[in-house]
């Protein structure tokens, strides 16, 4: 073997070694991103429970004009409005479990 074989050899097994290593590095990168969609899905999904059930107990007679519980109500509704701005993130999984569901029922 020349030089030039050899060294073409070696930056060819170097190349292949380090796009190995971009790729597993990018789909651990891949799986986190969805994990924390579906968790921040989970979330939103909790604070809007949360808030019709304070809205809820709001309108009960018994605490109806209550401050305390109209501060609560409305920042459960701040916190939920906070969180529409990261819908980019958690919609990613929501739009995989429809392409799932489909494709089940196909």
């Amino acid at each position: 073997m020349s030089k030039l074989e050899i060294v073409l050899a070696s930056v060819t097994t170097i190349s292949i070694l380090f796009n190995i290593g971009v790729f597993a590095y990018a789909r651990m990168c891949v799986a986190q991103l969805l994990s924390v969609s579906e968790e921040l899905g989970d979330l939103k999904s909790l604070i809007n429970n949360f808030s019709s059930h304070i809205s809820e107990v709001y309108q009960l007679e018994m605490f109806y004009g209550d401050q305390t519980l109209q501060n609560l109500v409305d920042h459960a509704k701040s916190l939920d409005e906070q969180l529409d701005t990261f819908e980019y993130i958690y919609s990613l999984t929501e739009e995989e479990a429809e392409n799932v569901e489909q494709i089940e029922e196909n």
